[in-house]
């Protein structure tokens, strides 16, 4: 069992790094699906598999594999200003996995899990930047809002079913 589990959380990490090549450039943080299968990771594999395929993602990039958005990778890409929200992955996953099989309460915590993602990016890019709070906002939330609400209720619709069909569990 521990194999077949570690073996989806590979496949997740890859996953998290295909979505790193769906891109939309929009500024400073580009619109990927990065988000989508990190919820995804952590919904399916659960937090401790979740977070595996997540930091598993970030070391692969972090050691210089072209995964990251862009095709980029390294170290440099960490301390730059989407750094934080790479880094955030891992905590998204965790919060993911909290899931009850109720829809009403799994969109609050894949909404809280997104959060997560927002506050920690948001606040690393301030820090890197030097940009104003207000103005971090409108560069690294406000554009992304409707896109992660569209992926949340995917992921609530699409989530159950890969569970069933591919025995996820």
């Amino acid at each position: 069992m521990k194999t077949n589990k570690m073996i989806k959380a590979a496949l997740m990490a890859a996953l998290t790094a295909v979505g790193a090549y769906i891109i939309i450039p929009i500024g400073p943080v580009p619109i990927t699906l990065q988000t989508f299968f990190v919820l995804l990771s952590g919904r399916l594999l659960g937090k401790k598999y979740g977070v595996l395929a997540q930091t598993t993602y970030l070391l692969l990039g972090a050691f210089g594999l072209p995964i990251f958005s862009g095709g980029r990778g390294g170290l440099g890409v960490i301390a730059g200003p989407t750094g934080g929200f790479l880094i955030s992955f891992v905590i998204a996953a965790w919060i993911a996995a909290h899931y009850s099989g109720n829809n009403k309460k799994d969109f609050f915590i894949l909404a809280a899990a997104v959060t997560s993602n927002y506050v920690i990016g948001s606040i690393y890019f301030t820090f890197v930047t030097g940009t104003g709070l207000i103005a971090a906002l409108n560069m690294t939330v406000i554009p992304f809002t409707p896109g992660d609400l569209l992926k949340i209720i995917l992921i609530l619709i699409l989530a159950p079913i890969i569970e069933n069909r591919l025995k996820f569990n």
